[in-house]
């Protein structure tokens, strides 16, 4: 009777203990339990110590939380301009809701894997190749947005997705060098000519201005010449003027005078030709100093810088070998 006591007692404890180990439940720091009750979702224990029914419920599956790195494996796209590359990448992603991640969809790393390989061929296949290589950042964010829109019903959070290489085959790589040294040497080209070109409109400016003030010079010089010989010629008008109103007044002197400048003007350019190389008058030197002399007396007189009428006769008499009108 004891015996049995005994094993009753030592059975109910060991269920005891069983029951016990069953209804408590450690979940670790970063991980969520789904609790099945009879295969039906109950509830999601989060971290630390969960309690649920022995031999009733039980765990579901126990799902990462924390943020998780996946390889997009390597595949080739066809770009836009028909050119094939190859292309890898990697994706983050962060499960937010344990239960959606668990029962609304199945095998959730290789769905995300294959949605993000499908858009990345979308989203690549309709940009160029120049584009492709050339715009990075908007292929990641582009492909983003896409993939998780797509993965948020399954409770799920993309968080990242780059591309690691694009790939593409040799011969294009080669001819895209050729190309791009092209390029350089064209814009090199272009970049001589228009130093050239600089160069050449400022020295043709230079030497506009400088044409320019040659001209400013020429005209101001011509201006001061015309001036100079306006004043001349109203000089020598004022003089003839002058002599004029003196011969209407009957003044004999300013008819010599006259006649006499044009005498001495008449022997200077003879003098001055460069055929003549000896001239001959038919005077004596001391004649036509006297003539000279008289020329200056009759100047005096013409103009009224001279004095009585013994100084006119004694002009007259010096003068005697110049021609005379008489009166």
């Amino acid at each position: 009777m004891l015996e049995g006591f005994s094993v009753f007692v030592l059975v109910l404890l060991a269920l005891s203990v069983i029951t016990l180990f069953k209804a408590i439940t450690t979940v670790p720091q970063g991980f969520e339990y789904t609790v099945e009750r009879f295969g039906r979702y109950v509830k999601t224990l989060g971290p630390g110590l969960g309690i649920i029914l022995p031999f009733v419920d039980r765990i579901g599956s126990k799902m990462n939380m924390m943020e998780q790195v996946l390889e997009v494996p390597s595949q080739e796209v066809i770009t836009k301009d028909n050119a094939m590359v190859q292309v890898d990448g990697v994706a983050f992603v962060q499960v937010l809701d344990a239960a959606k991640a668990t029962y609304e969809v199945n095998r959730l790393e290789n769905a995300i894997l294959n949605i993000t390989m499908t858009n990345i061929r979308t989203v690549m296949g309709s940009m160029d190749l120049d584009s492709l290589l050339s715009q990075r950042d908007e292929i990641n964010h582009a492909i983003l947005g896409v993939v998780d829109q797509a993965t948020s019903p399954w409770g799920v959070k993309m968080t990242r997705i780059d591309i690691k290489d694009i790939n593409p085959p040799r011969d294009l790589v080669d001819s895209m060098g050729r190309q791009m040294k092209a390029e350089r040497d064209k814009r090199a080209a272009i970049l001589e000519a228009q130093g050239a070109r600089e160069s050449a409109i400022l020295k043709a400016e230079g030497e506009k201005q400088a044409i320019m003030l040659d001209a400013e010079g020429r005209r101001e010089a011509a201006f001061r010449d015309a001036e100079a010989r306006e004043r001349e010629a109203e000089a020598e008008a004022n003089a003839t003027r002058m002599v004029s109103v003196a011969i209407a007044e009957g003044d004999v002197q300013a008819v010599n005078y006259f006649v006499a400048n044009n005498y001495i003007k008449a022997l200077e350019s003879i003098a001055k030709s460069p055929n003549q190389k000896l001239l001959m008058l038919p005077v004596e030197a001391s004649s036509l100093i006297g003539s000279v002399a008289g020329v200056a007396e009759i100047a005096k007189e013409a103009f009224g810088e001279g004095g009585g009428g013994a100084q006119r006769t004694g002009s007259a008499q010096r003068g005697a070998s110049v021609p005379r009108v008489k009166q």
